[in-house]
């Protein structure tokens, strides 16, 4: 059997600041657009009943390096497969260290009141799915953003170089629900120069069986 892809399909706009989830069957493929550029998008996949996460503790030790590649396999907390990265025009890195914002970081840059962060976007998120309702984030799969790793093991926050239009592609290897946040951070310059988060697009293609035919 040969499979390829049908084009993809828009699904969501997620506007900057806020988050969204999707049920994602084995097979499918999402893409996600940095449709407006330098914005951060913090990632996570779980299985449907909630039980497994996909993890960047194990993730890294599998894949063997800081930032995923083209080609590299995503694993949950018991080392299984859940997502592999299938395309990326992105130029820039992806972030596998650092984790989701949530109101203690905005305490401490400075901020009183409520700020929008990628961990309430995450409980909300998965809420809507029916699955224990989680009370913090797991570390995400930060795409498009860029944390230096230098000799000295000192890290950096720089701004997101991902360009218009560009995209990662994730295919799910089995039935998973996938969440991202369109990071709100504006006190830092993470998203950007102008520190501005910026809307996201969401897409997902199906497999197409093509038997007999010539990919």
């Amino acid at each position: 059997m040969i499979v390829n892809f049908g084009a993809p399909l828009h699904l969501k706009t997620v506007p900057g600041g806020s988050g969204y989830a999707v049920a994602v069957n084995a097979g499918q493929r999402v893409h996600i657009v940095n449709t407006l550029g330098h914005q951060v998008v913090d990632t996570w996949a779980l299985s449907p009943d909630g039980l497994q996460r996909l993890s960047m503790s194990h993730t890294r030790l599998a894949i063997g390096r800081v930032s995923p590649q083209v080609g590299d396999v995503l694993v949950d907390d018991a080392r299984q497969p859940m997502l592999q990265l299938v395309e990326d025009d992105s130029i820039g890195d992806h972030d596998t260290l650092i984790p989701a914002c949530d109101a203690q970081r905005y305490r401490s840059l400075g901020f009183t009141g409520y700020h929008a962060s990628c961990t309430d976007n995450y409980i909300a998120a998965v809420a809507a799915f029916g699955v224990a309702i989680p009370t913090r984030a797991p570390d995400p799969l930060n795409l498009f953003m860029v944390v230096p790793v230098a000799a000295d093991g000192g890290l950096t926050l720089e701004s997101s170089v991902a360009p218009p239009m560009s995209k990662v592609v994730l295919e799910a290897i089995r039935d998973l629900v996938l969440v991202v946040s369109a990071c709100p951070q504006d006190l830092i310059a993470i998203n950007g120069a102008d520190m501005s988060p910026r809307l996201i697009d969401i897409f997902i293609s199906d497999p197409i069986d093509t038997r007999g035919g010539i990919q």
